[in-house]
């Protein structure tokens, strides 16, 4: 079979076209996977659905966008923890991405957060792009293989560990781990998430949705933390193929002196490690302080901006990115030029 690329404008149909290679069976990252955009359209969609198909043999990838005219950005949100070029096979023909992006009247594309992805912007520079990979954040992690819940216990911050004890004994929690997800526990932890020190997370109804269907395919646990027989800490992870994401937490403002929510990570990470044996867990994206006191080590995560460099949009494009990175270097070089002397 010859190399050629499919362009999709209904996300149905590309998933219908993709069969099995978009199935949780076959796409380790759930982020990856058909039922993942499905979510995200019904949800979050702003723009039209465009899926671009590469395909070289028995080697597929795919781009799942939004289009608003001649830009496109990553049909995603909130959630997704890394968005990529979904992709079956060990070669996958990125270079018919590509290609398929200007036959859709694509010029602007926007994808984030992701990794380098230096091989798709390898493919973008052949075919006359201009790109600009910017970090925009991290994600902290932990590995653990081969590890016991004491092992890991003992590496972090005497700080973590002297806290949690001294709170342990003045404080009695119930801490419980569910597997499934239904409205009355649903409404235990939106209770949290409505009372809580953190902004709201993105849309309720994405939410349950989301976390109903990783019940459903068993890779959910909620934790709970009780006190007087209210819930005052919630935590909302997945635990597939061997890792851990903390997608949720949070506790309530009324209950910060209970140190709940810490009691109950030490009790989700004690699950995680003694009964699931995972080898990596990953606390989602942010540079947050405290994630340093759990994790090990961070990843970069970018913002990969492109303009097609032969196209009057993507030209419009390049000349603003540039406009605006003069700006930022003017106003780094002289920072009490913008100001207005009264």
């Amino acid at each position: 079979m010859a190399d050629r690329y499919q362009i999709f404008r209904e996300l149905d149909h590309a998933t219908h076209d993709a069969g099995l290679a978009l199935s949780r069976g076959r796409q380790p990252w759930m982020f990856d996977r058909a039922a993942w955009f499905e979510l995200a359209a019904k949800h979050t969609l702003e723009g039209k659905p465009l899926i671009i198909k590469g395909e070289a043999g028995d080697d597929k990838c795919w781009l799942f966008l939004n289009q608003n005219g001649h830009c496109a950005h990553a049909l995603s949100n909130w959630y997704c923890l890394r968005y990529g070029v979904v992709s079956e096979g060990e070669n996958p023909p990125l270079d018919q991405l590509v290609r398929g992006l200007r036959k859709a009247g694509v010029s602007h594309l926007r994808i984030d957060p992701t990794a380098r992805e230096e091989q798709f912007i390898a493919q973008l520079h052949r075919r006359g792009w201009l790109t600009r990979l910017e970090q925009i954040d991290v994600s902290w992690r932990a590995k653990t293989a081969g590890m016991s819940f004491d092992e890991y216990w003992a590496a972090r911050p005497s700080r973590l560990r002297n806290t949690i004890k001294r709170k342990d004994k003045k404080v009695a929690l119930d801490c419980h781990i569910y597997k499934h997800f239904d409205a009355g526990l649903w409404a235990q932890v939106y209770d949290v998430f409505e009372n809580s020190w953190k902004p709201a997370d993105g849309i309720p109804d994405l939410t349950f949705d989301l976390f109903r269907q990783e019940a459903e395919a068993g890779t959910l646990r909620v934790g709970l933390a009780m006190h007087d027989g209210r819930p005052v800490a919630a935590q909302l992870w997945t635990i597939e193929h061997g890792t851990a994401i903390i997608h949720l937490l949070s506790y309530r403002e009324d209950a910060k002196s209970l140190s709940a929510g810490s009691i109950l990570s030490r009790e989700m990470f004690r699950h995680a490690l003694d009964q699931e044996h995972v080898a990596m867990i990953d606390f989602g994206i942010g540079d947050h302080g405290y994630k340093r006191d759990w994790m090990d080590h961070c990843v970069p995560l970018y913002s990969l901006t492109a303009y097609h460099a032969f196209s009057a949009a993507g030209i419009a494009g390049i000349v603003g990115m540039v406009g605006r990175k003069i700006g930022n270097v003017v106003q780094n070089a002289f920072p009490d030029a913008s100001r207005t002397n009264r």
